[in-house]
């Protein structure tokens, strides 16, 4: 056998000391506690805390194979894995052993060594558990052969499981509570090998022989007392063979009729695999589940994922190294405390100054939850891995149809499932594999079981709703009192298993009525509407009283009217209303409207489950973001609207392109064209300017003048002439328009709109060369600007833009 195997049987030990916490047992008496109670703080008295709202407890062993020594880096990697199921307990009820095992060789060796006595897993004792664990990593020869006897290891467990009393200093304070599970897990890295213990024979064969014969013995033992064997074996020298014997033999109980909650063995090929394979072990051997987490070196935050479901929670914190500090975050981004209440969860954090730290959740808020993780320089080169172990226990709000049903008639059984936190379970996905189950019991009858089922097949109204549905014929012979209790089985889940108490019926009843409740989603202080319809075969008229059961924690719900009659020898529809209280918590909401008889001792006529969902009241912007976008838009579109007017009014203003010719009796003098940017507000200033001896030139000033002449253009495209000093005048395109001694004439530029529309295009005449003057008539000259059109016509302006 190898050393490094070793290493995996010692992890494997540990590990599963921290995980130890609840297996529902198929045997357990099943006594109901009140469900939906809040947790209490940790320094509350134990005597106070409801054991039925805590994870199931587990009395088990871990018996490690020490027929082999470890390798320093296998015994520190399984020290470690060892400290961080310890520090994982979520139950605080369990109770562990843990047993090493070898061979008796020779005078003065034991093949068992007790490295913990059976103790009670709650706060103290995992302490004592993590320290004890630590002695398995240090064998005594001595004491101790190098061989592997199974059938020892075995019978030291059952004895200690099945005893009547737990050793010294354990806190026990005798045996455990009937009903509770009890497991071995095995963890070795060989087989069977006695051939070198005396006890067995006088020589090696027979000593094998008969080892093996003993350990069916043992096993048988184990399956009588009710202990489970789940064997997990690593490295190379297994037989495999014997294992699975070895989970077969035992009791084949199992903590739910799903599959792989039965004994059986895993093999994991090196130490280095165990922490993985060691958590999925133990999940399923008590019905719990795991959520592999991120893994990184400090500085970093890593996440886990814990679900609705889930009701009991640990995270638990790889760190390898003490210096590591851990700061936990809620999937609201919220710092939780180390320890105490917040929210509505217990918290306790514990293995601070050690390699692993865990953070222990009663309630946890469902969601992704944050670990920060911090280390100083020097202690950063190490993963830090996270993981969460956790179980759901389910309540159950039951609506049974009738609610006092005949001996012989048949009934419907409606169940809806919640968290103690009070979140409803509606998505499907959650509850994959599910099973569930409800057994009726009473006067003059034995039990009678039955399944449920959310398939969308009759009785079941709709298939996926996570409402299940079932039905059953009330025995002929019922005389009395009933009661009716609904089995959940899933991996992870189980159910508080309360009873839904009731009364057969004798005869017809006198009032029948029929119960709804509208489904809808509504903001807290809203109210929902309901319709009760009765039927009074009565001659006197009866009270009915409208009530809420199984409500989700904190929601605030009020029934109107309490109380309404119902007429006599007559049917009638009374509506109702719930009223959802402002402080309600958001989500759906759980439980049931139910309606008694006052007249007939509180009789229970009918009860209709809740389908209400509470949502945060919209903000501001959410309720008006359509009435201000659409404002918004209308106001864009309007100041468009203005905007283009306002911009084509602009163009048909602009001169830019016009041109100006100065003519004196039919002779082009000189000529000017406005340039972009020279015209603004539709307003273009110019003067003549008269050189002494030379021919009259147009010149612009900029900014105008009471010197200047001002060439305008109206928004609607016409030209008005204001000369120096006068008034102004229209002008008309291509035709001459005084100005003093000269004349001038306007050609050019964009031509207005027709009726205001259009979009104007730009050109710039061409200025002919030597500056615009000529000697010549208005027929042609140098000066002259040449055009398509025909002076005086509108299109006068057409011409060359090239200059």
């Amino acid at each position: 056998m190898q050393w490094t195997n070793k290493g995996g049987a010692l992890l494997l030990a540990g590990a599963f000391l921290a995980l130890a916490g609840p297996l529902a047992a198929t045997t357990a008496s099943g006594a109901p506690g009140v469900s939906g109670a809040r947790a209490l703080p940790r320094t509350a008295p134990a005597a106070l805390a409801d054991p039925a709202e805590g994870p199931d407890p587990l009395d088990f062993a871990v018996v490690v194979d020490q027929s082999a020594s470890l390798a320093d880096k296998d015994l520190a990697r399984e020290t470690e894995a060892a400290a961080l199921l310890v520090q994982g307990e979520i139950s605080e009820r369990s109770r562990a052993a843990v047993i090493g095992f070898g061979s008796s060789e020779r005078r003065g060796q034991s093949p068992v060594r007790e490295v913990c006595q059976l103790t009670v897993a709650d706060a103290a004792g995992r302490e004592r558990l993590s320290d004890c664990v630590q002695e398995l990593g240090r064998r005594d020869t001595a004491r101790m052969g190098p061989g592997t006897d199974f059938p020892a290891a075995v019978r030291q467990a059952v004895t200690r499981l099945t005893g009547a009393a737990a050793g010294p200093g354990t806190g026990t304070g005798g045996a455990g509570k009937p009903g509770t599970p009890k497991v071995v897990f095995l963890l070795t890295d060989g087989k069977l090998d006695v051939a070198d213990s005396p006890e067995y024979g006088t020589d090696r064969e027979s000593r094998q022989s008969n080892g093996a014969k003993r350990l069916t013995e043992e096993l048988a033992r184990a399956r009588a007392a009710g202990v489970q064997i789940w064997p997990l074996g690593f490295g190379g020298e297994l037989d495999r063979a014997s294992l699975t014997a070895m989970a077969e033999g035992g009791y084949r109980g199992a903590c739910s009729e799903i599959p792989g909650s039965a004994p059986r063995m895993r093999v994991v090929d090196t130490s280095a695999e165990i922490d993985k394979a060691l958590q999925e072990t133990f999940a399923a051997a008590r019905c719990a589940r795991i959520a592999h987490g991120t893994v990184g070196k400090p500085p970093a935050d890593l996440t886990v994922t814990i679900p609705p479901i889930a009701t009991d929670g640990s995270l638990t914190v790889a760190k390898h190294d003490p210096k590591v500090q851990v700061t936990y975050y809620d999937p609201a981004g919220r710092k939780v405390p180390v320890r105490g209440e917040f929210d509505g969860s217990s918290f306790e954090v514990s293995g601070q100054n050690g390699p692993v730290e865990a953070l222990r959740v009663k309630n946890p808020l469902p969601g992704a939850w944050r670990v920060h993780i911090e280390a100083p320089a020097g202690h950063r080169d190490r993963e830090v891995a996270v993981r969460a172990i956790w179980q759901g226990r389910l309540r159950s709000a039951v609506v049974l149809d009738p609610a006092s049903p005949r001996a012989g008639e048949q009934v419907k059984v409606e169940v809806q499932m919640q968290t103690r936190r009070g979140v409803v379970i509606t998505d499907p996905r959650q509850l994959a594999g599910l099973s569930v189950a409800a057994d009726l019991s009473g006067e003059g009858f034995g039990p009678v079981g039955f399944r449920l089922a959310d398939d969308g097949k009759a009785p079941d109204a709709k298939a996926g709703d996570v409402r299940f549905t079932g039905t059953l014929t009330v025995p002929a012979g019922a005389t009395g009192s009933l009661e009716l209790v609904t089995r959940m089985e899933a991996p992870g889940i189980t159910s508080d298993r309360r009873p839904l108490h009731a009364v057969t019926s004798k005869g017809a009843p006198k009032v029948t009525a029929a119960l709804t409740v509208d489904g809808d989603t509504v903001h807290p202080g809203a109210t929902v509407r309901g319709t009760l319809d009765v039927t009074n075969n009565d001659s006197a008229p009866h009270t009915l009283r409208l009530g809420l059961a199984d409500q989700t924690p904190g929601a605030e719900l009020a029934v109107a009217p309490a109380t309404v009659t119902a007429p006599p020898n007559g049917s009638t529809r009374i509506p109702f209303t719930v009223t959802v209280g402002r402080n309600t918590p958001f989500g759906v909401l759980g439980g049931q409207v139910t309606v008694v008889d006052t007249a007939d001792g509180d009789r229970t006529l009918r009860g209709a489950l809740l389908n209400v969902r509470v949502v945060e009241p919209p903000t501001w912007w959410e309720r008006w973001w359509k009435a201000v976008v659409g404002g918004a838009v209308a106001v864009l579109l309007v100041g468009a609207f203005v905007g283009i007017r306002l911009y084509f009014r602009r163009l048909r203003r602009d001169l830019t392109g016009v041109t100006l010719e100065l003519c004196q009796e039919g002779r082009s003098l000189d000529s000017l064209t406005v340039r972009r940017g020279q015209s603004p507000g539709g307003a273009f200033a110019f003067t003549v300017d008269e050189p002494y001896g030379a021919p009259a030139t147009l010149r612009r000033v900029p900014g105008g003048g009471s010197s200047a002449h001002v060439l305008r253009r109206n928004g609607a495209g016409e030209f008005l002439l204001r000369p120096r000093g006068g008034a102004q005048v229209p002008v008309r395109t291509g035709e001459p328009a005084g100005l003093g001694d000269h004349e001038l004439v306007v050609r050019g530029g964009r031509p207005a709109p027709a009726g205001g529309r259009g979009t104007p295009w730009l050109r710039r005449p061409r200025r002919t060369g030597g500056g615009g003057r000529s000697a010549g008539g208005t027929g042609a000259g140098s000066g002259r600007l040449t055009g398509t059109g025909s002076e005086g016509s509108p299109d006068a302006g057409a011409y060359d833009v090239n200059f």
